[in-house]
Parts: C-alpha cells; sequence; structure tokens
C-alpha cells in the first residue's frame, strides 16, 4: 500500500536523554509493539514550507480507495466511509497537519516523527517518512509560527520545517510516573499549554505541576498574568489549572473557551467516576483529583452543577472540600479512556455536524464485568448553543464481543480533520491511521 523511502535521518542530534524510564506495571494498558521498521527519510525528499491555501473538496470529489479490513471491521452511520490511509506504524498517538498539506504523526514507541504524504491524493499515504528521531516518548506535534513544537515525557522541543534544527524549548516538565504522555496546543492568546498527567492513580502529588494544565510563552518562560506566577515554589508558577488527573488532550471553542477531558480514577467501582469528556478549563480552577469527582448520572447526559462526590479513600487537604472543585460540563461512562478530540472542519462532514466534537475513546483495560467493558471507538458530542448535550457511537468495530480493548484488534487514539475535510484516527494499537469521508450514499 506504501512505499518507504531509504536515506539519512533528519534532526538526529538530541538536546540531551532522560533518564528516567516509565513503569510498565503503572502502563499496562499500553501494550508493547515491535521497534519500528520505517527508514528514515532523506532531506532532500522533505519539502521547504510554502504556506499552500489548501482547497476544500466537495463531498463527491473525494478519493474512496478499494474497501480493506478497516472498512469490513469498522462500522459508520449510514453515508460514511473508513479506509485505511497509513499502516506499519510504531504505536502512532496524536496527529497534525503540516502548512505543507501532509499528516504528521507522533510515533511513541520508537521516539520518532512520521510523515505522512498524499501528493497524489488518492487517499493513501504514498509513504512513510522519518522525519526526527531520538525522542524523548513523543506524544504530539503542533506547528506554530514556523517550527514543529513537539511535546515529550519531560520536555518541549521544537524542530524547524525540514527537521534539521532541533532546540529545547522548556524542560520544566515533571516526568515519568503511571501517567507520562504530555500534550503540547498553543491558544487563541498566542501561549504554549501543556497537560501533565498525575504520577499515580490516587495518592495527592508532591510536584504541583502533576496533573496540571501548564502554561508558558513559546520560548518556555513563565507568562506574568499566569494565577501562581509569583508563588515561591518555582515549579508552581507554570502551572494554569490542577486537579486534572490525566488531561490527555484538550482544545479551544470557536469562541476562546478552553475544553479538555479528564480520566477518571481506577479502582472505584466499574461505574465510578464517570469520564470527564468536556471540563471548561479556567484559570487558577482546581477540577477535583484527587479528593473529589463528578457525579453518575447515566450514560451520555450532561451533569447537573452539583458539587463533586467525595472519594472517600482520600483524606482531604485543610481548608478544601468538593464545593470548591469545578464540575464538568458533559461526562460519560467511566473508563472510557477518552483520548485525541477535534472539532470538526472542512465541508466534507454534513452540515449537521459541522458544530460537533469527535473524541476518541480508547476504551478500558480494567473493568472486571464482561457488560461493562467500555469500548474503544470513536464518539461524537453534539453541541448545541455552544454546550455539549448528548453523544453517539460514531465509528466502532475494533474489538470483538466481550473482549476488553487491551488486547482488541485496533483502538483508537486520535482524531483530526484535514486540509480535505476528511477524517483521520489514529490506532495505536494496530499501528494504523485511518482516513474517513462522508460519501452520501
Amino acid at each position: 500500500m506504501m512505499k518507504r523511502l531509504n536515506g539519512a535521518v533528519i534532526g538526529m542530534t538530541a538536546l540531551f536523554i532522560s533518564a528516567c524510564q516509565p513503569s510498565a506495571a503503572a502502563n499496562s494498558d499500553i501494550p508493547t509493539l515491535p521497534a519500528s521498521t520505517q527508514v528514515p527519510v532523506a532531506a532532500s525528499t522533505v519539502p521547504p514550507i510554502v504556506n499552500p491555501t489548501p482547497s476544500i473538496a466537495p463531498v463527491a470529489t473525494l478519493p474512496l480507495a478499494p474497501a480493506d479490513k478497516a472498512a469490513q471491521r469498522i462500522t459508520l452511520p449510514t453515508g460514511f466511509a473508513i479506509r485505511t490511509f497509513a499502516q506499519d506504524l510504531d504505536r502512532p498517538r496524536f496527529m497534525a497537519f503540516g502548512p505543507d498539506g501532509a499528516l504528521y504523526v507522533a510515533l511513541m514507541s520508537s521516539g520518532e516523527i512520521a510523515r505522512l504524504p498524499d501528493a497524489n491524493r488518492d487517499g493513501i499515504a504514498d509513504r512513510v517518512e522519518i522525519v526526527a528521531k531520538d525522542l524523548e516518548t513523543p506524544h504530539n506535534l503542533e506547528w506554530h509560527e514556523g517550527w514543529w513544537y513537539v511535546a515529550e515525557r519531560d520536555r518541549v522541543e521544537r524542530f524547524n520545517s525540514t527537521f534539521d534544527k532541533r532546540e529545547l524549548v522548556t524542560d520544566n516538565i515533571p516526568c515519568c510516573g503511571g501517567h507520562f504522555t504530555r500534550t503540547v496546543h498553543f491558544g487563541p492568546d498566542g501561549k504554549m499549554y501543556v497537560s501533565t498527567g498525575s504520577s499515580s492513580n490516587s495518592t495527592p502529588e508532591t510536584d504541583p505541576r502533576r496533573a496540571a494544565i501548564l502554561r508558558f510563552n513559546p520560548d518556555g518562560s513563565i507568562p506574568s498574568d499566569n494565577p501562581f506566577a509569583s508563588d515561591a515554589d518555582k515549579r508552581k508558577q507554570a502551572v494554569w489549572a490542577d486537579g486534572l488527573r490525566n488531561t490527555v488532550d484538550f482544545l479551544w471553542t470557536k469562541d476562546g473557551q478552553l475544553w479538555a477531558s479528564i480520566m477518571g480514577a481506577d479502582a472505584i467501582s466499574d461505574d465510578k467516576p464517570p469520564e470527564v469528556i468536556v471540563a471548561k478549563i479556567e484559570r487558577g480552577k482546581n477540577y477535583g483529583w484527587p479528593y473529589c469527582y463528578n457525579p453518575v448520572l447515566g450514560a451520555n447526559l450532561p451533569p447537573s452543577q452539583k458539587p463533586l462526590v467525595r472519594d472517600t479513600r482520600i483524606a482531604l487537604p485543610q481548608g478544601f472540600d468538593c464545593s470548591m472543585a469545578a464540575p464538568a460540563l458533559f461526562t460519560d461512562l467511566a473508563h472510557a479512556a477518552p483520548l485525541g478530540m477535534a472539532f470538526v472542519s472542512g465541508t466534507n462532514f454534513p452540515a449537521s455536524m459541522q458544530n460537533d466534537l469527535f473524541v476518541a475513546y480508547h476504551g478500558s483495560w480494567n473493568t472486571n464485568n464482561v457488560a461493562n467493558y467500555r469500548d474503544c471507538k470513536v464518539q461524537r458530542i453534539v453541541i448545541e448553543n455552544g454546550l455539549p448535550v448528548r453523544s453517539e457511537t460514531f465509528a466502532t468495530g475494533w474489538r470483538d464481543a466481550n473482549e476488553k480493548c487491551q488486547t482488541a484488534w485496533g483502538r483508537p487514539a486520535d482524531v483530526v480533520f484535514g486540509p480535505d475535510g476528511a477524517m483521520y484516527i489514529s490506532d495505536d494499537k494496530n499501528g494504523q491511521v485511518y482516513r474517513v469521508i462522508f460519501t452520501g450514499k
């Protein structure tokens, strides 16, 4: 399906390599895959960034490759079709389209960034190009003002458009622990936001930068308007909001609100706590973890604005109670494991979905009741009047009946929309990227 390109790797000199290693036990829900088999791309093959203005193809002109195994397995709503866009990837996580129109993806296990061009626009990547290596568990990347910013386990680095220049932006990032992925995005204020998960399931943190969203200037310095910019603990100066057990992804609405998902704690029950699919993140606010969680109100229902529920396993700190924590805007079933999220963009998807949010659910690995195994799927969150109001399954079929997602055929990790208006889904279990289009048929 794809060609592999030979040549020398770009940007191989790392600024430094962290000595800390993630705990395999703490991350047992993420399988270990074989080492990457891709051959790095030669420097001469990476095209310069020319900042084209991509055209949005109407529905009828979007190409659709012949049916494949993904098309046979994955169920979509009527009028949609899915095909494999790229395969043989080493644990692909979060993706981003570059200004050159190509799709880039972080390969977390091999410590690489891959470029997946589709120059002939046939809906299948032409080849896998490894454009950066020797990264510390890269989780996502984002293009910002002439640089690719890459979130790694204990730092943010940046690369120029041809990946032959590499700079450390900040290492003011806590390392390792149970949740070691980091995600970087730039807000409408031009600041750099980085999410950092907790180091454990439910133990209070000693480092204020854990279970938080951090905020930096693009050069890694601390903005003067951060809520704790003058705190005596210099680690806390980067914190924008905390009490976020594991926010793997976040984004901004059209009116500038910061929305994030939050994975709830394990080992309370199969049904508690519900996953927070949308929380409105605001300056200096706390979102409850590890002391409190949102009430269980049923599947796909937005929670009321009642105080959060106390996790009685954890003693409350002096001066804090659950009424002080910010409630979620929208929750879903416990242990669904929300990862990448994206609003619809482009004109391929129908008008009825144009305001909606799509979230990759990684699915449960530790629920005990077969009937409660959470599905690994892509979920549609319906947005009305600027708020999430309900959700429904959009893409499913990666696992078999009564199978945990940990051992499923595939497991969605991220969702993005391309310049062609198609949806792209990464699968870090099966090593693939899929492309979904609306055909109307």
